[in-house]
């Protein structure tokens, strides 16, 4: 037993090791980032502080939006296949886009990327945009393709559900014997969290077995996503609505299609209430049906891409001010900040799990577990 005690203890030292190395690495890239736009400020001396700013502002929008290349680091970056279907299936590399300059042509179609997006333009590359709204603000009128190419995102889903995969498929085989070894040292504990802390006390012991597959995937795809995106040259998956909003989809899908007939009977005509109240709540209960998992996306998305932003913004900090003197503290902070990041990235992972687990669990509550 202090054998594996020990060994346990050993890897959680180990995992907070490479948590450092993270945290140690982001903050390399920020002090590459400030040196890079320093030169590029000193360079561009004459540049207003409204030039800086709006500077700093793409570099958060790039860092953020969905594109078709992976990039690596300034001027280095991989295509990736574009995948369209207009009037047939066109695949090709984003790499002809050449960053977005130039203008593809497939099968007679000419095809252009503006604001990180795929149009349909002419051979000069012309770009209608829509009269100014309310806001004041304009869209590109151009028709798109039906667009499935494999973008920055989606190679980083791929990524992550292989590695997911051979993961487990080696802690599996890692049972073979009494004790787990390797990865599985480290991932037992949490498997059993999500049994013991999640799935039962919200679900039962009737019901939860058959969820425990969907909890832990979504529980592990998400905070790997969190972790990934926190490191040098990471991609912010889960902070693209898309992608929270698939995650709730699959969660509103399998909690309705599962759901026993108490479930409908306690929205559409719930018992002990009187009948002219029925008609009245009916419809507030089956709006909450499509509220929860919109409270699921919104909450995924808007914590882990508002912590990407706060983190850019400190590092804009430095040249907004344009003063040397500012670097130290915001540096501090953002490592600070990135400490918390980490706590997020888990505690995020165990709420969508943890709400994800009560919906189930009041979908397959039966009349007598009351």
């Amino acid at each position: 037993m202090e054998v594996v005690i020990l060994q346990r203890f050993l890897d959680t030292n180990y995992c907070l090791f490479v948590m450092q190395i993270k945290l140690v690495g982001n903050l390399l890239l920020a002090l590459l980032f400030v040196f890079s736009m320093n030169a590029n400020a000193s360079s561009h001396s004459e540049s207003s502080e409204k030039d800086v700013k709006s500077e700093i502002k793409e570099g958060i929008d790039h860092h953020l939006i969905d594109s078709y290349e992976f990039t690596i680091t300034h001027g280095v970056s991989m295509p990736l296949p574009v995948i369209l279907i207009d009037n047939g299936v066109h695949i090709f590399s984003s790499s002809e886009f050449h960053h977005g300059e130039s203008v593809v042509e497939k099968a007679g179609n000419f095809y252009t990327i503006v604001h990180g997006r795929i149009y349909k333009t002419d051979a000069d590359g012309t770009i209608t945009h829509t009269e100014p709204n309310d806001k004041g603000q304009v869209f590109v009128a151009n028709e798109k393709p039906l667009d499935f190419s494999i973008t920055k995102n989606v190679f980083m889903i791929i990524l992550m559900a292989l590695f997911m995969f051979f993961l487990f498929k080696g802690v599996s085989k890692s049972y073979a014997s009494q004790l787990p070894t390797g990865a599985g040292r480290f991932l037992e504990p949490l498997v059993v969290f999500v049994r013991d802390e999640i799935a039962r006390p919200n679900i039962g012991e009737k019901h939860y077995k058959k969820y425990m597959s969907y909890l832990l995937t979504v529980f592990f795809f998400i905070w790997f996503l969190n972790l990934v995106g926190m490191m040098p040259f990471g991609v912010n998956v889960t902070g693209n609505i898309t992608i929270t909003f698939s995650l709730a989809i699959m969660t509103f899908v399998i909690t309705n299609f599962t759901a026993k007939k108490d479930y409908w009977g306690h929205i559409f005509w719930m018992p002990g209430v009187p009948k002219p109240m029925r008609i009245v709540l009916a419809p507030i209960e089956l709006l909450g049906v499509l509220i929860k998992p919109f409270a699921l996306m919104i909450r995924l998305y808007a914590n882990m891409s508002a912590g990407h932003i706060v983190l850019m913004s400190l590092v804009g900090l430095i040249f907004v001010f344009q003063s040397w003197a500012a670097a130290g503290p915001v540096l501090g902070l953002t490592l600070a900040l990135s400490l918390l990041e980490l706590l997020v990235a888990a505690l995020q992972a165990y709420i969508f799990t943890m709400l994800t687990a009560l919906y189930f669990g009041m979908a397959v509550e039966e009349h007598g577990d009351h």
